[in-house]
């Protein structure tokens, strides 16, 4: 009898103040930190921290920032192998929209479009390989916008689970239109 008394105790302590249908609230904001990998693959990376705002019908405003690299390995240096890193910093701002939830509200898929804008460094501005060879990509600032998919599983009231697959054009780059990244992270609601 006292191990089911202290069962069922220990049951109402942890799940006492959930509210699931509190949720993805106007005015609701959390803090994402995230990242993943690059055009699949392996060496090329990214990290992501974003502020995210609800608004009416669990839409989301997102405002945050990325740093992302993409590393090529070249027939240079010493051992026949050299790594040049290009890097792109940027800072974004976009709306997602919620396209499916489930009834207790703990999972969520939003769509959603981004501006972007930011710096890109080839070979950390260093031109002048291990060679001698001289790299021709410069540094610069970029702009342009994102595609996302985004889905959020609600571990806890306030802790959050997230996915994405997004898609990145930028122009003023020397590393190609667009870039795919896949990625994963978690969400803390603040408020």
């Amino acid at each position: 009898m006292k191990k089911k008394m202290l069962l069922t105790f220990a049951v109402l302590a942890l799940t006492m103040g959930q509210a699931t249908a509190q949720r993805v609230l106007p005015k609701m904001q959390g803090i994402a930190i995230g990242g993943g990998m690059v055009d699949g693959k392996s060496d090329s990376f990214y990290g992501s921290m974003t502020v995210d705002t609800y608004t009416k019908g669990g839409n989301k405003w997102v405002f945050g920032a990325e740093y992302l690299q993409r590393n090529h390995k070249h027939e240079y240096g010493e051992d026949g192998r050299q790594t040049i890193p290009v890097v792109q910093v940027t800072a974004e701002g976009g709306y997602y929209k919620q396209v499916l939830s489930d009834a207790s509200k703990s999972f969520f898929v939003y769509v959603g479009a981004s501006a972007l804008a930011g710096y890109e460094t080839v070979n950390w501005n260093k031109q002048l390989l291990d060679d001698g060879s001289r790299l021709t990509g410069r540094d610069g600032f970029v702009y342009g916008c994102a595609a996302t998919l985004n889905v959020e599983w609600y571990l806890s009231d306030k802790v959050v689970l997230t996915g994405n697959v997004r898609e990145r054009f930028l122009w003023g780059n020397t590393s190609g239109l667009n870039h795919t990244q896949y990625g994963i992270g978690l969400k803390f609601i603040i408020n």
